[in-house]
């Protein structure tokens, strides 16, 4: 009995050891769904905070039912660990170096064979990054971080290489982006093509261009250059963000609540309910008075890409260096 005791005593501390070995051995880690859900607390039923996408590194923060992780924008929640393989340092680096392809579209599946008609393996989204081991044909053959493999169709994906040389981060390009989006349904906490809400619109398209921008409305608030708006609108430009909220008054701070992308003048993207464009101007048939009457300011983020923290690319971000 007292022998029992004893190991019941030290059994905590045991636990500790282990968690601290597996977290040296694995401090990185890559999601290994299309879309990994983040939660504020390691249950289901807590709240989710945000998303991360199949190939995306992630650092391992704990270990214990759950895994604590933290996204390349500095995002931190935890995750099932059904949804991230766990790489050591020099796997993590190997996974970054490999060949890959990167989804374009924003559906797709990856097959057990070269046959569209073939059993799935897994669906993925655009942004979704997977190992490239080989081109037949019509399909990419893929690697997922946790070494199942399958067929991707060429028409939905590109190679790493060819989609950096097509790709582009002017403001035409980014609002043609959103614009795929349009009704897809508004997700609290959403990144992806299943689903966005507001900075998650915007989170979501400027990463399909290779940009990583903070991950909430508030947070996206504090990046680029501020601009106060203009009563026709006349200074926006398509690509600027555009924040919506509570003015700060007498004993009240400031608080950003919502975000959208500006189409130029008084036209913006967002969503809310479903994605869907809205106007600031009363005259127009898109008129929405209700974030008209919350408007704040807007802020300029393209020209500064790789230039202040908080906005980066894949090619700069530390969690994507080999």
């Amino acid at each position: 009995m007292m022998m029992n005791r004893k190991i019941w005593m030290l059994l905590p501390a045991l636990l500790g050891l282990v968690q601290s070995a597996l977290a040296q051995a694995g401090q990185w880690g890559v999601v290994n769904l299309s879309v990994c859900n983040i939660h504020a607390k390691a249950d289901f039923a807590s709240e989710m905070t945000t998303q991360g996408l199949l190939g995306m590194p992630v650092r391992i923060l704990g270990d214990e039912r759950w895994y604590r992780v933290q996204l390349p924008d500095a995002y931190t929640g935890w995750v099932h660990k059904k949804a991230v393989t766990l790489l050591t340092d020099d796997d993590m680096a190997a996974w970054n170096r490999a060949e890959k392809v990167v989804v374009k579209a924003h559906y797709g599946v990856v097959r057990m064979k070269a046959d569209e008609c073939s059993q799935a393996v897994a669906d993925v989204v655009a942004g979704c990054r997977l190992k490239l081991l080989e081109t037949k044909g019509k399909y990419y053959r893929v690697a997922y971080p946790d070494g199942r493999t399958g067929y991707l169709s060429r028409k939905v994906a590109l190679r790493e290489r060819e989609w950096r040389k097509q790709l582009k981060q002017d403001a035409a390009s980014i609002v043609a982006d959103a614009y795929t989006l349009m009704g897809v349904p508004y997700l609290w906490a959403g990144t992806s093509s299943k689903g966005v809400d507001c900075s998650g619109l915007v989170r979501t398209v400027f990463f399909m261009h290779d940009i990583f921008l903070p991950r909430d409305a508030s947070q996206q608030a504090k990046v680029g250059e501020r601009l106060q708006i203009a009563p026709d609108f006349g200074n926006l430009q398509p690509g600027d963000l555009i924040f919506f909220g509570r003015k700060a008054v007498e004993g009240e701070r400031e608080r950003v609540t919502h975000v959208g992308i500006s189409l130029g003048g008084a036209r913006f993207i967002h969503s809310q309910g479903d994605v869907h464009v809205s106007s600031l101007d009363a005259e127009d048939p898109l008129f929405d008075a209700f974030n008209l009457g919350r408007l704040l300011y807007a802020n300029r983020v393209l020209p500064y890409v790789n230039r202040v923290e908080g906005i980066n690319t894949t090619e700069t971000n530390p969690f994507y260096a080999d």
